[in-house]
């Protein structure tokens, strides 16, 4: 019981758990103009031209904490991307307008705080990132290490718009940015600076989202125009990655949202596994409890044949001594129950340290599950012997034979 509640309570915060970690790695959603161009992707990349395309608006981002699951949604970061030429070199690149720490106001009033810093954390950094409204660059350190004197940090660089528009910055690099992608080569700039420098204001390109999802099953799969009434509400309510593009679509008209499935995928066969495997170490537990217990009733039943023998001359029925016994198989299971629910809360907090570095909290939801469980397995393993009982004659026993 005590493995039971230690794998239980591990099993029940393993989901989210887990989830947060992956969403260390980067966003999983992907939002675009419907009406953008049509995408180019090799091994997951958008190859699409960086000036072409359709364009979305930043004041309604703020509508992405509307939706049923707005408290999965952990952070969302729009990327505007322009062509743009460093003078100096000179050396073509993607300027891309971004926010690290930006807030966000919501419709009911509230703000909410995100950028890079949410959907990205995993970014390593040296120096620091650019302040909103601010003529700062952090550039990646691919770009970097092609004129590491030019990119120095505290080093002023000038760009312009590659595209032959009468367009030009002048910059001042705070960071070098390692992100392990093709944004290496990338110099990132503040949202405000790029829709300036790139002439479209208050409009964005692409919209990275981090969200909390649980792992794909067969309802997830299916397209909800076919759903039934029941069917739908059950898929609308469970946060899938395709539910929770879905709300975003609504409340983002003329959208296309697509999951990153390298990142999606990934996460699903990950949480299946890890979940898959305490369920087993569980059940595992519970069989060997139920063998052992097995073995024990059948001493204890032997051990106390004279007083079963007793018992029956005085005129005791199967039955009767039967309940006795399993009185007694009830005591124990429920006094092991919540024993070993204490022990596997203790060690249910050690294993969450240890694996995921904060301990997990108890779950007093189990507590009835466990002693169910307990009862379960003792009236399991005492079967057998228990109903060997009946099989005893009562004089063979007292005359010792």
């Amino acid at each position: 019981m005590a493995v039971a509640t230690a794998t239980l309570t591990v099993a029940l915060e393993v989901g989210d758990r887990l989830a947060r970690e992956f969403r260390s790695l980067g966003a999983n959603l992907l939002v675009t103009s419907n009406s953008d161009t049509l995408p180019l992707e090799i091994g997951g990349v958008d190859y699409r031209p960086v000036d072409e395309g359709a364009y979305l608006h930043e004041a309604d981002l703020g509508k992405l904490k509307t939706i049923f699951w707005r408290h999965n949604i952990l952070g969302f970061t729009p990327f505007l991307d322009v062509p743009t030429l460093v003078t100096a070199k000179p050396l073509n690149t993607t300027l891309i307008g971004t926010w690290y720490e930006h807030e966000v106001l919501i419709p009911d009033g509230t703000k909410f705080t995100t950028g890079l810093s949410k959907t990205d954390p995993s970014w390593q950094i040296r120096g620091r990132w650019f302040r909103d409204s601010s003529n700062e660059a952090v550039v990646g350190a691919a770009l970097a290490a092609k004129d590491p004197d030019a990119f120095a940090i505290g080093n002023t660089i000038q760009v312009t718009h590659s595209t032959g528009a009468n367009n030009a910055a002048t910059l001042v690099v705070t960071g070098i940015v390692t992100t392990g992608d093709e944004e290496d080569n990338a110099i990132f700039v503040s949202l405000s600076l790029a829709q300036q420098y790139s002439g479209h204001s208050g409009q964005f390109r692409q919209l990275y989202v981090s969200a909390l999802t649980k792992p794909a099953d067969a309802l997830a799969e299916r397209d909800p125009k076919t759903l039934t009434p029941t069917e739908y509400d059950k898929w609308f309510c469970s946060p899938y990655i395709s539910s929770i593009g879905y709300q975003i679509a609504q409340v983002l008209p003329g959208t296309e949202v697509r999951a990153i499935r390298r990142v999606a995928d990934s996460e699903g066969h990950i949480l299946s596994r890890v979940s898959t495997l305490l369920w087993i170490v569980t059940i595992a537990a519970l069989v060997a409890a139920s063998l052992a217990i097995t073995a024990t009733s059948a001493a204890a039943v032997l051990d106390r044949q004279t007083e079963i023998g007793v018992m029956k001359a005085i005129g005791a029925t199967n039955t009767r001594v039967t309940v006795l016994f399993l009185i007694e198989h009830l005591a124990l299971a429920l006094i092991g129950g919540m024993a070993g629910f204490a022990i596997g809360t203790v060690l249910a907090w050690f294993l969450g340290a240890s694996v995921f570095g904060t301990p997990a909290t108890p779950e007093l939801i189990l507590l009835p599950i466990i002693l169910g469980l307990a009862v379960l397995v003792a009236l399991i393993g005492g079967l057998i012997p228990l109903r060997r009982i009946a099989h005893f004659d009562a004089a063979p026993i007292l005359r010792g034979e």
